[in-house]
């Protein structure tokens, strides 16, 4: 044992052992764990437009968009989709109790081909509905060729 002191036969030994076991099996532990944990976790995104209306450049004017206009709304709650292209509204009504994607996803493919420089829309959902069909919402648009979504906690007029 380590001690203190001038002389080893004295009565006044102070014992200084320092247990480091214990502080390196925690460490390694949190290492692993850290390490673990970090390979697998994988970040990915879907960029939101977060202004609907343009966005800034580098010199800090806001670029109008292509067709100010033309705005597609699509408006989810508890009776289905509610299209809106400009001032012509459309209704996709439930189907068996659930939205209808297959029906959503070719009218708006319809209007991506009547206008191919609309890349924006907006998506308004009914606070009854869950985040789930939010996010089917988004992935529709996303599907159909409107990437840049923007979600809306209002009913937009």
């Amino acid at each position: 044992m380590a001690s203190i002191g001038g002389d080893s036969n004295d009565k006044n030994d102070i014992n200084v052992d320092l247990n480091l076991v214990p502080f390196i099996d925690l460490m390694s532990v949190c290492i692993i764990f850290l390490l673990i944990t970090a390979v697998w976790t994988q970040v990915s995104m879907i960029q939101l437009g977060t202004s609907i209306y343009g966005k800034q450049n580098d010199t800090g004017q806001v670029d109008p968009p292509p067709r100010p206009d033309l705005l597609l709304t699509l408006r989810m709650d508890a009776s289905g989709y509610s299209l809106r292209v400009g001032n012509q509204i459309v209704g996709f009504p439930l189907k068996e109790g659930l939205f209808d994607h297959e029906s959503l996803v070719v009218y708006l493919k319809q209007v991506k081909e009547k206008y191919p420089e609309k890349s924006d829309s907006i998506l308004s959902v009914a606070d009854n509905l869950t985040y789930e069909d939010m996010i089917r919402g988004m992935d529709t648009l996303l599907k159909a060729g409107f990437p840049e979504v923007s979600v809306a906690t209002a009913e937009v007029n």
